[in-house]
């Protein structure tokens, strides 16, 4: 029998993982210039997805949403040709989405834009926290029985020895980062905020 105490807890988990969410959305914005991190996120579940199976409904699924949200999503990078739908050759009803040569570009360059993002998100944890962390919420993730569609699985934009070059220089950001006394984030956030001068949009 669940106790008060249990009920108040996982009540209260509920309630940070909704504001920590929109968050780590709000913040994750202010790193990168002409994109999003929702549409980043959509353009790295295309990458993840196998060849001719991009489509709405498997985005969707992928990134735990609707697909009336992923189709909202899909729309403005269309717009922004970082993305190209069309029909599936598998399923007359549904249609496959790639990146374009340009949405490949912005990838890259957000990717390691995202590095300082993810080295100021890591900073107060160990590596045995974050492994715990992503652990409980893999756990939590599988709430209704659904395992998460994750992306654990290396894909690269880049090839050959630009690859390299390009992974060689993500590390050695992110462990500088990790390793340094770090301005505030709070400071570090707003300056970059007047550097970039930039609305997000959905």
């Amino acid at each position: 029998m669940a106790t008060h105490k249990e009920l108040y807890v996982i009540q209260q988990i509920y309630g940070t993982l909704f504001p920590l969410a929109n968050k780590l959305q709000t913040k994750g914005d202010a790193y990168l210039s002409g994109i999003t991190s929702r549409q980043f996120m959509v353009m790295l579940a295309i990458l993840h997805l196998p060849e001719g199976e991009a489509t709405i409904i498997n985005i969707a699924n992928k990134l735990g949403t609707t697909k009336q949200s992923a189709r909202q999503m899909i729309s403005s990078l269309e717009q922004k040709g970082y993305i190209v739908a069309k029909p599936s050759q598998s399923d007359r009803r549904a249609v496959n989405i790639s990146i374009t040569d340009a949405g490949k570009e912005i990838m890259l360059k957000s990717g390691e834009s995202s590095v300082s993002f993810f080295a100021d998100l890591s900073q107060p944890f160990t590596l045995a926290e974050m492994e715990q962390l992503w652990t409980l919420l893999k756990k939590l993730y599988r709430f209704d029985g659904g395992d998460q569609d994750g992306f654990e699985e290396n894909v690269c934009l880049a090839k050959g020895r630009e690859e390299e070059e390009m992974t060689k220089r993500t590390l050695e950001q992110f462990s500088r980062q990790r390793a340094a006394d770090a301005e505030p984030i709070v400071d570090k956030l707003n300056g970059i905020a007047k550097r970039e001068g930039v609305e997000h949009d959905v």
